[in-house]
């Protein structure tokens, strides 16, 4: 399995990296994707996670590379959906920046024992995810500070006032909807975990 995660990631990574729409946008959408890889491979045999996290954080990868490949502001499916004035592309990347963080944060919370209680883990969980869709934020802007208009991809704003708000209000309801969904499937992961630990 550890293979097939491998080598569908590579092969993602390498078609995105194939003529990106803009070289610069490419390397930061995917870089996280990059820090997410050696993570997980740095930890492999010590924090091994369950299947159901490693499917997520792959499929989080692959919104960041298919991002990083065409701009969030120009992933062709998304022009003009459903009538949108927009492509809301970078909203489908904000609700995974909720959506997968929440299982990985809830996951080592209740694993390392640091929050006791269901509704600790989920509200410690979704605050985790907000906490971070707002640092995220900030580091969007520090780049546009640092690189001036070479950021305009990065941000994919695309003139929309709100988008910061937007941006986190889409990773909150990522977090919010994996909490809701996926809680009972990944509590028979972990308790399979548990279980052959002991």
């Amino acid at each position: 399995m550890k293979f097939i995660w491998l080598a569908i990631f590579a092969a993602v990574l390498i078609w995105s990296g194939i003529a990106p729409k803009d070289t610069f946008t490419w390397f930061l959408e995917v870089l996280p994707a990059m820090i997410g890889l050696v993570l997980i491979l740095w930890t492999y045999n010590t924090f091994r996670l369950t299947p159901l996290l490693y499917g997520l954080i792959l499929l989080h990868c692959i919104v960041l590379m298919v991002g990083g490949h065409y701009t969030y502001a120009e992933v062709p499916l998304f022009d003009n959906l459903f009538g949108a004035a927009r492509n809301n592309y970078d909203k489908v990347g904000h609700f995974f920046q909720g959506f997968v963080p929440a299982i990985l944060a809830r996951e080592i919370l209740i694993r390392k024992q640091i929050v006791n209680g269901r509704f600790w883990v989920s509200f410690v969980s979704v605050s985790i995810c907000l906490a971070f869709s707002a640092f995220y934020e900030l580091i969007e802007w520090w780049v546009a500070l640092a690189t001036g208009e070479n950021a305009e991809a990065f941000l994919g704003t695309q003139g929309y006032v709100w988008d910061t708000q937007s941006d986190m209000g889409f990773a909150l309801l990522g977090a919010i909807c994996a909490i809701l969904l996926l809680s009972r499937w990944h509590n028979s992961q972990l308790a399979t975990i548990s279980h052959q630990r002991n």
